[in-house]
């Protein structure tokens, strides 16, 4: 029988508790819990809630990473600009972004070019303003701000991302640390230029799709790393069709491996001598037919019997975006703060569909296709 007392309620309250207004949270327990979200959920979103979040989602300290994945709710075109939105708001600080099936040269170029256009500004401002020794000094600050602060760069899926716009954003950013372009076209000769122009490298990600046949053997890519990224300490190739020679090339050039992912790379035969050497160089590493659990992409191997000829990446399908995905909603609440999101102001009428660029029955053409089992697993932890 159940007793007759019962206890309160727990959302009941009584006359005089004290209800805390968590818009008043210390702007660094707000900014950490904000840290939480994706950047495309702050800039949609959070910063919508309330004056106080508006002003942690406007401080360049929430923006020294950015992470950012189009998973199809919206068009290519939109997700570049919130991202180069999201690069203004960093002033600067930006250590680490993170892109997904959207990018393209001009957003790199755009990445790598803010810091010394501000450079360029700042200059003229301060020569303006100031007294020659106090130009010398600010000018030395500027500087070191345009070199940029961009350590890791990753870019996945991003199939209109060319070897030339790659080269030549890298070249900007001498102190990247880690690259990962996985599932982009690029040539062996862009990963010399890279490996030469960002000699801090230390990880690199370059994977592909696995195939098990035809026995397609190239060692171009692990030549052009052994040569000119001594200083790498975490490789990964998953899928490349490297051999036993690309494999001794890369133990010879990267003396500092310490972890190498060699998963679906199915030239390779990790045995004998080659295997005693790998083992005893390298501290981590995972064999062509390793689990592949772990891994962010679609693992699927790759069978002459029973893949098309043609594009390695699966693009022989097309797809249409239609003229609904195309067009964008005003992300605008306030027209005189410039720091807001707004796609429409941003795109130049160059960039916008004429009539066309539009078939008959009103269809975007032109666009080049993704394929939906290649998009990545986004997980929040």
């Amino acid at each position: 029988m159940a007793s007759s007392s019962s206890s309160p309620s727990p959302t009941a309250m009584k006359e005089g508790d004290y209800y805390p207004n968590w818009t008043e949270l210390p702007p660094e327990l707000t900014s950490s819990i904000l840290h939480r979200l994706g950047a495309i959920e702050i800039v949609e979103t959070a910063r919508r809630v309330c004056r106080s979040w508006r002003r942690v989602c406007k401080d360049p300290s929430m923006w020294r990473k950015i992470d950012m994945r189009n998973l199809g709710d919206h068009g290519d075109m939109y997700y570049e600009e919130l991202c180069r939105h999201a690069v203004d708001l960093s002033q600067g600080g930006l250590v680490e972004i993170n892109l997904c099936h959207f990018a393209t040269d001009s957003l790199l170029s755009y990445i790598a070019d803010r810091f010394q256009n501000l450079m360029v500004v700042l200059k003229k401002n301060i020569h303006l303003m100031v007294g020659s020794n106090i130009v010398m000094l600010l000018r030395a600050k500027c500087v070191s701000f345009s070199s940029s602060n961009l350590r890791s760069l990753k870019v996945a899926q991003c199939y209109e991302i060319t070897s030339e716009g790659l080269i030549e954003a890298a070249a900007k950013l001498p102190l990247l640390e880690e690259l990962e372009v996985s599932y982009c076209s690029l040539s062996e000769e862009s990963l010399k230029v890279i490996g030469k122009s960002c000699p801090n490298l230390k990880t690199l990600k370059k994977n592909c799709v696995g195939y098990r046949r035809p026995r397609d053997e190239s060692d171009d890519v692990a030549l052009a790393i052994a040569e000119t990224m001594p200083g790498l300490r975490h490789l990964q190739l998953f899928g490349d069709r490297l051999t036993d020679v690309g494999l001794n090339a890369i133990l010879d050039g990267c003396p500092n491996l310490e972890h190498l992912d060699l998963r679906q790379c199915f030239n390779v035969e990790l045995v004998g001598y080659l295997e005693k050497r790998c083992l005893e160089r390298v501290k981590v590493v995972r064999r062509p037919n390793d689990s592949v659990h772990d891994y962010p992409f679609d693992a699927t191997v790759n069978d002459v019997s029973s893949s098309d000829d043609g594009d390695p990446y699966g693009l022989s399908d097309v797809d249409i975006m239609s003229e609904d995905e195309f067009y964008y909603d005003d992300l605008s609440e306030d027209a005189s703060d410039n720091s807001d999101f707004d796609p429409s102001s941003r795109l130049s009428q160059a960039t916008r569909p004429s009539p066309s660029s539009c078939s008959a029955d009103g269809v975007m053409l032109g666009f080049k296709p993704r394929r939906a089992h290649h998009r990545c697993l986004c997980l929040v932890t």
